[in-house]
């Protein structure tokens, strides 16, 4: 019984040096633990005392229980505020103190190209025009004199969709869409998504394009030469030259590719554009009279010409991108670079 009234003393000293919350679990453990606490080895020798002061004995531990649960209360009610206080002061915010500027976004640089190469565009007379992503085998193929066992079918290496339809592999069935919806004069802009099986460091089953398309009374090959001038000195530089080689497109009769200097190595050579001085950087022609007449006009009146570039590829040019994967990987460094 003595040892009970000394155990209450010596809770009462260790309950006073009590300063965090590490030393207050070590108490409670010490006092309440279930394998070696001191209220629980008290309770598991009450076989040991004689029966007539078993009662007395198991009162007196109890009410030692109370008093040591009832002081372990009140010391983490103490620490529990004491830690609340330190939170608050450790989260105060000093208002005197100037503000964070927030992080300011920035446009794509798809966005930014497609938006300049409008802009140029908007200046020379033409419109913005835009259609469906998923198209019918005529406007993307047959209306472009690419019937189905046309071999131009092959290299463009398509996605088909239920219902016989195809995501589309460029632009020009927008081209195609407008011809049957409006008569000449017409001067359009196209640009969107595109789609393509095709996956490399240059080339992305999805990437971006945007074609051209004039047609009207008297327009000829010059019209077309003189456009792609202006609007290639406007987007690189005044003194990037421009030369355009004989090609093939089923939809384009004459065609050419159409090459600018370098915008590296201005002319002069470098590994980029393989020593030439010349860079390959959109396609172009007359458009098909065959073509013209798909779409309802007279190609013995009216005569046109077409042109498509891919934007993704300016981007790079313009931004010093390497891989066009860069483009679709959603990284917020590219994004800050390019706003730089």
């Amino acid at each position: 019984m003595e040892n009970l009234d000394e155990l209450r003393e010596r809770f009462r000293r260790q309950a006073e040096s009590v300063a965090d919350r590490d030393s207050w679990e070590a108490l409670r453990l010490d006092w309440l633990g279930r394998k070696k606490g001191v209220v629980r080895s008290l309770l598991s020798r009450i076989g040991e005392i004689a029966a007539e002061q078993r009662r007395e004995f198991g009162q007196r531990v109890n009410e030692l229980r109370r008093e040591v649960e009832s002081g372990l209360e009140e010391i983490g009610d103490r620490l529990t505020a004491r830690e609340r206080e330190a939170s608050l002061v450790a989260r105060r915010v000093d208002v005197t103190l100037p503000g964070r500027r927030p992080r300011q976004g920035s446009l794509h640089p798809v966005t930014r190209v497609i938006a300049e190469i409008e802009t140029i565009f908007a200046e020379l007379g033409f419109s913005v025009a835009e259609g469906p992503e998923v198209e019918t085998d005529f406007h993307n193929f047959e209306a472009l004199n690419m019937p189905p066992d046309h071999p131009a079918r092959d290299t463009q290496d398509t996605f088909f969709v239920e219902g016989g339809q195809v995501l589309r592999t460029h632009t020009s069935p927008v081209q195609i869409r407008t011809m049957l919806a409006r008569k000449p004069p017409i001067r359009i802009i196209c640009p969107g998504r595109v789609y393509r099986h095709d996956n490399d460091l240059r080339h992305s089953p999805m990437f971006h394009q945007i074609e051209g398309l004039a047609v009207g009374e008297g327009i000829t090959f010059g019209h077309l030469k003189g456009t792609l001038e202006a609007f290639l000195q406007r987007l690189f530089s005044p003194d990037t030259g421009v030369r355009l080689r004989p090609s093939f497109f089923p939809f384009t009769e004459p065609s050419a590719e159409v090459d600018i200097t370098c915008p590296f190595c201005h002319g002069s050579g470098c590994a980029t554009c393989s020593q030439s001085g010349w860079m390959e950087i959109l396609g172009s022609g007359m458009v098909d009279p065959r073509v013209l007449r798909n779409c309802g006009i007279d190609p013995d009146r009216y005569s046109g010409f077409a042109f498509g570039l891919g934007i993704d590829r300016v981007a790079m040019i313009r931004y010093g991108i390497p891989n066009i994967r860069l483009l679709f990987d959603n990284d917020e460094r590219l994004l800050r670079q390019v706003r730089r």
